[in-house]
């Protein structure tokens, strides 16, 4: 029995005992195409073939004119356009990726943070005379980063000395400046120590004086004057600095 594809005219040599009076629907393996294909009549005297369960699949061999694979299913072919050309497994679905806004708001927070760190240690670098003035303790942290901190927030400018000859004594006169290096407004301690070593850093000699000022403005200065009848004659190092309690 010889079938042509009404689409194609493809032709397909098949068992006609496979096709019952009845017929069947039968779909061309080459363009996909379905129709329903009437069996050939029973001979007299012969019973007419039970059609075939609806779900079985017909198989035809190859002949001399059809292709090298012809597949009829006698199924109507679904939507599913893989099913209705019978050519292998659907592609695989395509795995979904992650999605982005979670990855950026992960980094977005990780800059965020190092950029508060590196805030807070510009901060405490740079206002580090106020924070030390505020918690005086912090002073030993900053010496120890190898950085400069006055915990009073004055400092001592341009501390010289020189020898001078009165009624044939000598006398020792040292002089310089308070300066105010904080913001603002700061009281004057009003005991200034000055000590006296020799080469070897040994104190020879100290005394004290009273600045002649009670507060310093911020950036502003205060000059002094102190003086010393017959200091030591080994004494090679000058030290000025603020005392506490006199002492």
């Amino acid at each position: 029995m010889i079938l042509t594809c009404p689409s194609c005219d493809t032709r397909y040599s098949v068992d006609a005992a496979k096709f019952p009076a009845a017929g069947r629907n039968v779909r061309c393996a080459k363009c996909g195409h379905s129709w329903h294909q009437a069996g050939e009549a029973p001979e007299q005297g012969q019973e007419p073939q039970a059609a075939a369960p609806p779900s079985a699949a017909v198989h035809f061999p190859a002949g001399p004119e059809t292709p090298a694979v012809a597949d009829f299913a006698s199924e109507t072919p679904s939507q599913d356009s893989s099913a209705a050309r019978g050519f292998g497994p659907a592609p695989a679905e395509e795995k979904p990726r992650a999605p982005l806004a979670p990855r950026i708001a992960v980094v977005a927070g990780w800059i965020g943070l190092i950029a508060v760190v590196l805030g807070i240690g510009f901060a405490a670098v740079q206002y580090r005379q106020d924070i030390a003035a505020i918690w005086p303790q912090s002073a030993g942290v900053y010496s120890s980063l190898g950085l400069h901190v006055n915990v009073t927030g004055l400092e001592f400018h341009q501390v010289s000395y020189r020898r001078e000859t009165e009624d044939g004594q000598v006398v020792l006169a040292v002089s310089g400046q308070i300066v105010n290096a904080s913001p603002r407004e700061l009281p004057v301690p009003q005991t200034v120590r000055v000590t006296l070593s020799d080469g070897e850093n040994h104190e020879l000699y100290h005394w004290t004086f009273k600045p002649n000022a009670q507060v310093v403005s911020p950036g502003q200065s205060v000059k002094f004057m102190t003086r010393l009848a017959s200091p030591p004659a080994a004494a090679r190092h000058l030290e000025v600095r603020f005392a506490k309690d006199g002492s």
